[in-house]
């Protein structure tokens, strides 16, 4: 699977996986008629345009080897003073749940609005959406407050989950990477907040028995070197985590 930046190319295929996501998850609280409205309204070619090349905002496809585009993400910076990341959407197709795909795109735009400098990320779900509210609970996110949101001609309430602090989350992603090859598992769960991105724990198995090295969130190497003290550095691009260690010699 791939997650990559969406380009006009995709956007018949973003329609169909939002509406197949969008009937699957809200069928039971909202009527047909309201979900065709709402995915004319925000998926509509023009949208996604505008929405492909604003400066805040980001989407990403994740593109499946046999199926295509099995899932995208929407997300944007909403506040510059503190910087605020927020996923707005997260659509996957019924058909391909399960399979690690919306962890992989969290996981991506999340990348990305640390490296656009969000101190804090947000997410928000409809009330009702079980599955939503499931996926922020489930990778570390609490919830923090309540919004309305227009959905066709009616207001829903739309719940507001903020991301918890690092240490706090309980949530398992692999995605698995040939490395001159050799197999090497990248665990998005285990992440250090880098100056540029996350640097993620790798391993050479998929139980995670064999630590492998470090990943870089930031420009998505596995040339990374850590230090007698701890220190964690993307040889690539320069992402750093700091000493773990104390030394002396640091004075």
């Amino acid at each position: 699977m791939e997650v990559r930046d969406a380009t006009a190319d995709d956007f018949e295929a973003m329609r169909r996986t939002a509406a197949a996501s969008m009937h699957e998850s809200y069928d039971s609280f909202l009527d047909p008629q309201t979900i065709d409205a709402a995915l004319e309204e925000w998926y509509g070619a023009d949208t996604l345009a505008a929405q492909v090349s604003a400066a805040d905002a980001l989407l990403y496809v994740a593109e499946a080897d046999d199926d295509g585009v099995v899932g995208f993400v929407q997300a944007e910076v909403v506040t510059k003073d503190p910087v605020e990341g927020r996923i707005l959407w997260l659509h996957v197709h019924p058909e391909a749940r399960g399979d690690g795909v919306g962890s992989r795109l969290f996981v991506r735009a999340q990348e990305e609005l640390l490296q656009r400098g969000a101190e804090r990320i947000t997410g928000v779900v409809l009330e009702g959406n079980e599955l939503g509210t499931a996926f922020y609970e489930g990778h570390g996110f609490a919830r923090a407050g309540d919004r309305t949101v227009d959905v066709g001609d009616e207001s829903y309430a739309e719940a507001l989950y903020v991301q918890a602090e690092a240490g706090e989350v309980e949530w398992e992603s692999l995605d698995e990477y040939d490395v001159d090859g050799q197999s090497v598992f990248v665990s998005y769960s285990e992440a250090d907040r880098g100056s540029k991105g996350p640097l993620y724990q790798a391993y050479s198995d998929p139980d995670r028995d064999r630590k492998y090295g470090y990943f870089c969130g930031a420009c998505h190497s596995f040339d990374v070197s850590m230090s007698s003290m701890g220190v964690v550095e993307c040889n690539d691009c320069e992402n750093r985590r700091k000493a773990t260690r104390w030394d002396a010699s640091y004075l």
